[in-house]
């Protein structure tokens, strides 16, 4: 934390570095433009022609804004201690082309990320970039290497064929922008073009991040389901030190702050797995017959969201039984069990299809996915069970110049009769078999299209939790003035409701160039 100082000092270094690493001989302040570059994943077909030559373009947004919890004031103790969060964002893009090559840097710039330099670690995605690529045309082959960010399915929200970056939910505050969430990840990404709408697209990640989440329990944002898969192993873990004859007398004569040190251990790691056995690929083929379009993709990875290996908890146990002289020496290191963490990411096969059409006036978006992990018996507790998901979505424009865009989605876990009835037992056990949303975004015009309500609803079924975001914005040529909300509610140690003591409202100014 004491070089927090002399990283910020580094970012402009980096920035320059960067420039003039992706666009050799050229000025970054010749030309203008604005944008967070191109997707070239199933869409529309990526250009097989060359770029044109020694193009450079410069774009991006500065922002400020003001953000309240209505939690922080409901009293007037918790009202001295309120806080407007980051007044000031923004983000500079750099494009550039030549010959057959394209090069693009978007970089996020905030008070959170300048802060966050002090914590920088190489397998996160570095803090100010949002993504940086190279991108190389050879006629129908298109070539990708960088910090990428990928969609891959048909759906407009989080369906199951998108699996290719992880989702940071350290702040929801801005969860109805898919993009802006997503975290870049390195990648080698390829497609060949085989005519005007078929294309193969293939993906190789060599380094494994999880969802990123609040890590300290003390912030906001802080889930209480990891709360809650950190007290149950620390519970284990106790339970079985506490029962044993000869470490517990030990352990609670010469460590006896080892709960709070072994509660470090088992929280979200802050280390991911690392190691080519967590490398992810996958492939993708998509075309155009008709006027419908269709996916088939098939990817190698790990589910994002941790799950608890609570079988590892006895061995965490022996390491510790084994160094009875260090631990009453005083010598012993906890960082030694770390390699025994409860907290695991499970390793999947994901086959998927994806559909598209527009039919009578609906725009109609559908996928399906069959998840296989190593628990083909289902009798595996550390392990999810194989699963089925779908999504099925539609958007058209209603009565009064109402726009309604509507997705369903649900996973499906298959067998389900051989899951241990025993939380201790079975990771699943006391939750559904089947998780449902339903995301419904209403919005309406006026003046020209310059003034915008919309209404966001994000509704888990099962859980009977809800996550509702009214919005107005106002373009106003190149500024756009908008006042948001956002509203938790539902059965408690839900999804969404786990954040109930976040409702906020919201007023930001930005300006595009």
């Amino acid at each position: 934390m004491n070089r927090r100082g002399e990283r910020g000092l580094h970012v402009p270094a980096l920035v320059f570095f960067l420039a003039a690493l992706l666009f050799p001989g050229a000025s970054p302040l010749e030309a203008q433009g604005f944008g967070f570059g191109d997707d070239t994943e199933a869409g529309a077909p990526a250009e097989s022609a060359a770029p044109p030559p020694q193009t450079v373009k410069i774009g991006g947004e500065i922002s400020a804004r003001l953000l309240a919890y209505f939690n922080d004031f409901g009293t007037v103790d918790k009202a001295k201690w309120a806080s407007l969060g980051d007044i000031f964002s923004g983000a500079l893009n750099f494009n550039a082309s030549g010959g057959n090559i394209e090069g693009h840097i978007g970089l996020k710039i905030s008070g959170r990320i300048i802060a966050d330099m002090a914590a920088y670690k190489p397998w996160y995605t570095p803090p100010c970039i949002d993504e940086a690529y190279l991108r190389a045309f050879f006629g129908p082959l298109v070539i990708e290497s960088g910090y990428r960010k990928l969609t891959w399915g048909k759906a407009d929200s989080m369906g199951p064929l998108d699996v290719v970056n992880p989702l940071d939910y350290s702040d929801l505050t801005g969860f109805t922008d898919l993009m802006a969430i997503k975290i870049a990840r390195p990648m080698v990404h390829l497609s060949w073009d085989f005519g005007a709408n078929t294309r193969l697209a293939a993906v190789f990640i060599p380094v494994f991040q999880g969802h990123k989440f609040a890590a300290n329990p003390n912030d906001r944002w802080y889930p209480e389901q990891a709360a809650d898969i950190s007290n149950a192993a620390l519970h284990d873990f106790i339970g079985l030190i506490a029962g044993d004859p000869t470490l517990g007398p030990i352990v609670s004569t010469f460590l006896p702050n080892l709960p709070g040190e072994i509660s470090k251990i088992i929280v979200l790691p802050d280390i991911p797995p690392t190691g080519l056995q967590y490398a992810q690929a996958g492939l993708r083929f998509t075309t155009t017959i008709g006027p419908a379009d269709f996916g088939a993709q098939y990817y190698y990875g790990n589910f994002f969201r941790p799950s608890y290996r609570f079988d590892r908890i006895p061995a965490l146990a022996s390491s510790l039984f084994a160094s009875l002289p260090g631990i009453i020496a005083g010598t012993y290191s906890l960082s030694t069990a770390s390699s025994y963490s409860p907290i695991d990411y499970n390793r999947y096969h994901q086959l998927g299809l994806d559909y598209a059409q527009v039919l009578y006036g609906f725009n109609i978006r559908a996928e399906f996915a069959a998840h296989i992990t190593d628990d083909l018996g289902g009798d595996k507790g550390w392990m999810r069970n194989p699963f089925l998901a779908w999504s099925f979505g539609f958007d058209r424009d209603l009565l009064w110049g109402i726009n309604a865009n509507i997705q369903c989605s649900e996973t499906i876990r298959l067998l389900n009769d051989k899951v241990i009835n025993n939380p201790a037992l079975d990771m699943e056990a006391d939750t559904e078999p089947t998780a449902t949303r339903l995301t419904v975004q209403l919005a309406k015009k006026f003046l020209r299209d310059d003034l915008e309500l919309k209404v966001t609803n994000i509704w888990d079924i099962e859980n009977m939790d809800l996550y509702l975001i009214p919005a107005i914005s106002w373009n106003i040529k190149d500024l756009t003035a908008e006042l948001s909300a956002g509203f938790f509610t539902g059965k408690a140690g839900g999804e969404l409701s786990q954040y109930h003591r976040n409702n906020f409202i919201k007023t930001a100014l930005k300006y595009s160039f």
